[in-house]
């Protein structure tokens, strides 16, 4: 008895949900030392298979999140952990005296990539310095539709960080309102609305530093990202020369004046200009296309 066209298609599609229901995170350490990822799922949403973790220089690991999840990441800096997980971390802490962060936020200053991802709509993400900064880090979408901009911040602005917000050792810049607690830096009370709180001297440096991050609380405009169906890496201290020179070293029979969409991504970042459309068709999409197609001649030649 041959099988009924519909049990083909629900195959297919619990085939397809399997890998198209979730969004693939993959961390990147390009730094010349060890940093600790944390991550905070926000309320209503469940945790993701480690709440903070070791990421050895040159290493990455990769991370399954469902359709709908929320959440942000950081990295931390200057840990010292047990045999039982237990310990501190000098930046980025996140006060639970553990490895695992386990439902607890990162103790500023610390720099954030934010994500809300959309179920079968828009993802939104961005790069935030509002609550300080303590490494460089970049966010990148691959496989998505729609504008799907990379952003972050390449610079270190540990090096130009004014003394009144140079954390003690340097490893760390605060932000004015950790600094200063004051409302107009802040963004509360009175200037607790975007029509009174304006950019400060303190959040311009970073802006002009980092074009495309948050550098205070309403800088939505110019600082959240779009994309749909992508996957995302987050790499800290992408170097923005080594980058540009793996580029062109990479390149196939081209001049050293080239400058091939691969390797002008963190240049535009520097510049403030960094979107990049990505294809408009997914891989996902592509493979549920072909998966389809063989069923259906498959299915007529039983018939």
């Amino acid at each position: 008895m041959a099988t009924p066209i519909s049990y083909h298609f629900t195959f297919i599609l619990l085939i397809i949900t399997e890998g198209v229901l979730g969004v693939t995170f993959t961390f990147t350490n390009k730094c010349d030392f060890t940093v600790w990822p944390g991550i905070l799922a926000s309320a209503g949403n469940d945790k993701l298979d480690s709440t903070g973790f070791e990421l050895p220089k040159g290493s990455s690991r990769v991370f399954q999140a469902p359709t709908g999840w929320s959440g942000r990441f950081w990295g931390r800096t200057g840990c010292t952990f047990d045999g039982s997980g237990r310990g501190s971390c000098s930046t980025g802490d996140c006060g639970s005296g553990e490895l695992e962060c386990n439902g607890a936020g990162a103790v500023p200053p610390a720099t954030l990539a934010e994500f809300t991802l959309g179920s079968g709509s828009q993802d939104f993400y961005d790069v935030s310095l509002v609550d300080g900064y303590n490494l460089p880090m970049i966010v990148e979408g691959s496989g998505g539709s729609g504008a799907c901009a990379s952003t972050g911040c390449v610079t270190d602005l540990n090096r130009r960080c004014p003394a009144e917000l140079k954390v003690k050792g340097g490893g760390a810049c605060k932000s004015a309102c950790d600094a200063f607690g004051s409302p107009e830096y802040c963004c509360n009370g009175a200037y607790g609305s975007p029509s009174t709180c304006k950019p400060s001297m303190y959040s311009q440096l970073f802006k002009s530093a980092c074009p495309k991050s948050y550098s205070y609380a309403y800088d939505d405009a110019s600082s959240t990202f779009t994309c749909t169906s992508a996957d995302y890496t987050i790499t800290f201290c992408a170097s923005l020369t080594s980058s540009l020179k793996s580029s062109r070293d990479s390149g196939s029979g081209s001049d050293s004046g080239s400058n091939p969409i691969g390797s002008s991504l963190l240049a535009d970042l520097a510049s403030g200009d960094s979107t990049k459309t990505q294809p408009s068709i997914s891989i996902a999409l592509q493979s549920m296309l072909i998966l389809v197609i063989t069923s259906a001649l498959t299915f007529r030649q039983l018939h």
